[in-house]
């Protein structure tokens, strides 16, 4: 039963939030003039004394995909919670464009389902779960259901148990939630994480094609230099309390990369727009992408 469900998305977004009207899931060119959907500015986030980052400034835009990357500890979680509002800077300020004030166009898709596993829980119940906040005719509810289902190559499973996915299909399943808030921006938590390589790939392609064709901007946090290299625009590296971000091409460097993970980095962008990336030691691993659709 939907109300009785609770994720992460549910405690990060205020649940007083109100909107209305169906699914749009329509991609435009953005254009150059086009104000960022988000900026931080001078942005310093701490719990308490302790901070955690500091001088963050950042300028995210329509259709651009980030990916988010850096050590365990190093402020991604805590950027993504004073993205969505539940942590404010303690210096700067984070400015939403007017659409996005009162935040119900973006949401998250968090690493795993908080749901209690007691709780008998449909794909369908859980899917509309994602709801909370928002009023919506029933008619206009239940298109959106559709349309997210579909988006999701989920549509055959309403009324499977949540429990008895498999793990890609209960990752869908969690993108799906998400989605039927209708949003702009798309914040995504490890969403491959323990998934084999096959449900991986094709989840990593189904969000990317949200960014590519929907228009959706997708912030993707991951620990894989791989799934950065191979679907970002951008990207933002933790290290220190500090943030360095921007366009793909001028972050990934072998000076940035190598600070950030603490091991010597290599990078190559060859003629064909791939980008490669290698962990120079006495074995060296080696992770190359495909070009950028």
């Amino acid at each position: 039963m939907p109300n009785e469900m609770s994720t992460r998305l549910d405690h990060l977004v205020a649940p007083d939030l109100v909107a209305s009207g169906s699914l749009t899931l329509v991609a435009a060119p953005p254009s150059a003039a086009e104000k960022p959907i988000l900026c931080a500015e001078q942005v310093t986030l701490a719990y308490g004394r302790r901070v955690v980052l500091s001088d963050v400034n950042l300028a995210i835009r329509r259709g651009e995909f980030w990916a988010l990357l850096g050590p365990n500890g190093e402020g991604k979680s805590t950027l993504i919670k004073a993205l969505l509002g539940a942590v404010r800077p303690t210096r700067g300020k984070i400015f939403l464009r007017a659409d996005f004030q009162r935040r119900t166009r973006l949401a998250l898709v968090p690493q795993e389902c908080e749901v209690n596993p007691s709780v008998p829980t449909t794909i369908r119940e859980f899917v509309l779960g994602g709801l909370v906040g928002i009023t919506l005719e029933r008619v206009q509810r239940d298109a959106r259901l559709k349309a997210v289902l579909e988006l999701m190559g989920i549509a055959h499973l309403p009324e499977r148990s949540l429990w008895t996915l498999s793990g890609g299909q209960r990752q869908r399943t969690l993108v799906a939630r998400a989605l039927i808030r209708d949003p702009l921006l798309l914040i995504v938590d490890e969403p491959t994480a323990g998934l084999d390589l096959a449900a991986a790939s094709s989840l990593l392609d189904a969000i990317t094609s949200l960014s590519r064709d929907k228009g959706i901007t997708i912030v993707f946090v991951t620990h894989d230099l791989s799934i950065a290299a191979k679907q970002a625009t951008h990207a933002a590296l933790f290290r220190g309390g500090k943030l360095t971000a921007g366009p793909l091409k001028e972050v990934f460097t072998p000076a940035n990369l190598s600070r950030t993970f603490g091991v010597p980095v290599g990078v190559h962008h060859d003629d064909h727009g791939c980008v490669h990336v290698a962990v120079e030691q006495a074995h060296d691993a080696n992770i190359s992408s495909s070009p950028r659709p």
